[in-house]
């Protein structure tokens, strides 16, 4: 099972093709079968789920001059130059000048190779996608900007280059909902927990997100006009008895069987988190608060966690413990598509050689590997309250993980690394959890990764996708480090 997506992915994908006016006239039909090349592209990129805004051929610097205004009021999250044959630098310089997103340019030649036989100037005009690159590159040093990416492949046919079109497209998924997320923070850091404290400016500096200050009685003000009888609370049970089992405790005494009065306070939590993030207009959340001991307010912040769970593999990131950071780190994954749950460090097993990873909450139920649990648990470990919690484990395979810290200067740096969740047992104390394998050994690892700097928190997905997140912390100017297995 899998819970569908609130808000389906998007994102604005530009695409220029660059060539040489000289050209035309020389060789009839060289322009129509540019434009054939390009119209190729089109459809290969237009498959990844984002919205392509053409801009047709340049081939002088009038025309690039020309087409930088149309460009920036497209207001793009990625540009695509398409190199479908030789094109001076002028068509590029006041491109790379002007426009703010990253830059990919694609050679990607028809043939796999020239018929030396039959070779003709015209056959390699059809072929030279490489030829300016170097020219393009070095005048964007020259102009002081990033060096452009590359994809460098055939048209067609090429499994290599269709994966890294879509992995920009999905870093332009990133990139298009990180700059204008509204991510809620709400109530304060659990107490003691240094790592935790956030600018809410160097967030909005760095990721363009706006941070929306929230209060729970926002929330409070929902809770309290939900009765358990009410068409939305029937149907939220409805909906957490499907997608969870409810089993009988094991060998944790503090776990017992999920109780009908859990059951209730879960899903009105989830009602009324529901209609506040849609009141607030909120694309995530990072919380914590107590409250009174014995209040409504304190049954309502303690029992967020199955709400926050089916919010979160619904992409609206939530994360616990005031961590906006992380909350930003796991919105990074869901729209890569590749998870991101809330996670840190459980205990080390040694026998295995791995180390326990996971969280009392949230998490990303579309990474599970079968049905998730919920228990009742009799109180939160380190924290107040008691109710309901989610336990599972992640897909058995290739995972990554993200860690977003702060160092001395306030500047962000993003701590990323590949591992593998491996086949283990998991204790079944209501809180989700997997074995984690990292190279070269798990105590060499884990020195490794707290040298870097990280915060406790991290965001863990699925699959082997470290240098994709690397490129997005270059894009933001984000300093950043993959932590590396070799021995």
């Amino acid at each position: 099972m899998k819970i569908k997506r609130r808000k389906e992915l998007s994102a604005n994908i530009g695409l220029l093709a660059v060539g040489h006016h000289t050209y035309w006239k020389q060789f009839d039909g060289l322009l129509e079968e540019m434009k054939h090349k390009i119209g190729i592209l089109e459809k290969k990129v237009e498959k990844n789920g984002v919205n392509v805004i053409k801009f047709g051929l340049i081939d002088n610097a009038e025309g690039a001059y020309r087409i930088v205004s149309e460009i920036k009021k497209a207001e793009l999250d990625v540009l695509f130059i398409d190199m479908v044959t030789y094109a001076t630098s002028s068509t590029f310089g006041i491109i790379v000048r002007e426009i703010n997103v990253p830059i990919v340019l694609l050679a990607l030649q028809p043939l796999s190779a020239l018929d030396y036989a039959k070779a003709s100037t015209f056959m390699q005009l059809c072929n030279d996608d490489f030829c300016s690159v170097p020219e393009f590159t070095g005048v964007a040093m020259r102009m002081g900007r990033k060096i452009p990416e590359l994809i460098i492949g055939q048209l067609e046919n090429d499994a290599e280059v269709d994966k890294e079109i879509a992995e920009w497209c999905s870093i332009a998924h990133v990139l298009h909902d990180l700059k204008k997320a509204r991510i809620g923070h709400m109530g304060h850091v659990l107490e003691a927990m240094l790592d935790m404290h956030t600018d809410p400016t160097a967030v909005t500096s760095t990721f363009g997100s706006h941070v929306v200050q929230c209060e729970p009685d926002e929330i409070m003000k929902h809770f309290r006009n939900i009765s358990g009888d009410e068409k939305e609370v029937k149907e939220m049970r409805r909906r957490i008895l499907e997608f969870f089992d409810t089993p009988d405790p094991v060998s944790d005494p503090i776990t017992v069987k999920l109780t009908e009065e859990d059951l209730d306070t879960a899903a009105k939590a989830a009602v009324a988190l529901e209609k506040f993030i849609q009141e607030k207009k909120l694309d995530g959340l990072a919380y914590y608060y107590e409250a009174e001991e014995g209040s409504e307010m304190r049954k309502l912040v303690t029992n967020f966690i199955v709400g926050n769970s089916l919010l979160t593999a619904a992409g609206f990131p939530m994360c616990g413990e005031y961590d906006i950071k992380t909350c930003i780190a796991m919105l990074i994954m869901d729209r890569l598509e590749i998870g991101g749950s809330f996670a840190e460090f459980h205990p080390i097993d040694f026998e295995r050689g791995t180390v326990l990873v996971g969280h009392d909450g949230p998490h990303h139920l579309n990474i599970a590997d079968c049905k998730p649990v919920i228990r009742s648990l009799k109180k939160y470990h380190g924290k107040p309250g008691s109710g309901a919690g989610v336990e599972f484990k992640i897909k058995e395979g290739p995972i990554t993980m993200m860690s977003i810290g702060v160092k001395a200067d306030g500047k962000f740096k993003m701590i990323i690394a590949e591992g593998e969740s491996v086949n283990g047992p998991v204790p079944p104390t209501g809180n989700t959890n997997t074995h984690g394998r990292f190279m070269p050994d798990i105590k060499t690892f884990l020195k490794r990764w707290a040298a870097e700097g990280p915060t406790h928190h991290f965001a863990l997905g699925i699959g082997r996708h470290a240098e994709t997140l690397k490129k997005i912390g270059n894009i933001l100017n984000i300093e950043n480090v993959i932590v590396k297995g070799e021995k």
